[in-house]
């Protein structure tokens, strides 16, 4: 046990010299090079640092520097897409950037292998066991924020999937009163919460910058795995360069959402008894056979 500790301080050091050495030898980030320059003609408040703020400042850009490089050598552009298009499912949340995701590749990396190792080695008491919990760590510390933003764009997208009928009907009724699919678009977002709310106002938004409709529409089908969300966002841009009234439109889609919501809920409730036959089986069968079954065991027993 003390050669496993012993061997994991050592890669641990050495693994730190080495992070420390690249974080050193790269060049600053170009956002901090653009602060330095700003800060020369800046004498507010905000531009005055002690030495102190100003070297912890330095280090930890230093440092992050290092790992966008080091997780920028580990993660191809094929890889760097794929994690792209998971944020986008996942509402690309503000804590969790992609290049913070890229960054939390390695460092997951390391805290895996010496986790696996340690489980490893303490599970089966050999040491030839750690040569497997090493590798098993590294590959699941490096795939596990990748797995959680997958985790994550899955749960929105079902909100979405959940929440489209309603936001249709809402749509529905806003158009029905004479308000335009922008317009009603923005009463929607501003009178609802939840993941939809937050797309239809990111579309507004891009249109409010310039984007057109059809592009912000199309944006917006990209972002989403929902297929009736999809089927949605296609009959409006052929709506809108046809020339074709969205009323009816989104009159037939909101009923058609109305049916697809009842056909998954009776669709859930066939799949209950299905779920609920092995915690029966396994759960109840053997305390009902024991209750049932025992008296006459042990009648029989003390009879023979």
């Amino acid at each position: 046990m003390a050669t496993i500790v012993l061997g994991a301080a050592v890669a641990g050091i050495v693994l730190a010299f080495v992070l420390a050495a690249v974080a050193v030898l790269l060049p600053p980030p170009r956002f901090e090079r653009i602060l330095r320059a700003l800060a020369a003609f800046g004498t507010g408040p905000e531009m005055r640092r002690d030495t102190g703020s100003a070297l912890q400042s330095r280090l930890r850009s230093l440092v992050i520097a290092g790992l966008d490089r080091l997780a920028e050598l580990l993660t191809p552009a094929a890889d760097r897409e794929r994690l792209s298009r998971l944020l986008d499912y996942a509402g690309n949340p503000a804590a969790w950037p992609l290049a913070r995701v890229m960054r939390a590749r390695p460092f997951g990396a390391v805290v895996g292998a010496g986790v696996g190792a340690f489980f490893a080695y303490g599970w089966t008491e050999d040491t030839d066991s750690v040569l497997i919990g090493i590798p098993a760590g590294l590959v699941a510390g490096f795939l596990l924020p990748q797995l959680l933003v997958y985790n994550a764009g899955i749960k929105r997208q079902e909100k979405i999937t959940y929440s489209l009928p309603d936001v249709m009907d809402a749509m529905v009724i806003g158009v029905e009163a004479g308000l335009g699919l922008d317009s009603a678009m923005d009463q929607v977002a501003s009178a609802t919460t939840g993941p939809m709310a937050d797309e239809l106002n990111r579309v507004l938004q891009e249109m409010r910058l310039g984007v057109a409709r059809t592009e912000a529409l199309r944006s917006l089908a990209s972002r989403t795995t929902v297929r009736d969300l999809k089927r949605l966002m296609t009959a409006l841009i052929q709506a809108g360069e046809l020339g074709i009234s969205v009323a009816g439109i989104l009159r037939e889609h909101a009923a058609d959402q109305r049916m697809r919501r009842r056909q998954r809920a009776e669709e859930m409730a066939q799949k209950v008894p299905v779920k609920l036959l092995f915690p029966v089986m396994f759960c109840m069968f053997p305390a009902i056979f024991i209750v049932v079954v025992g008296p006459a065991v042990i009648t029989l027993s003390k009879a023979f």
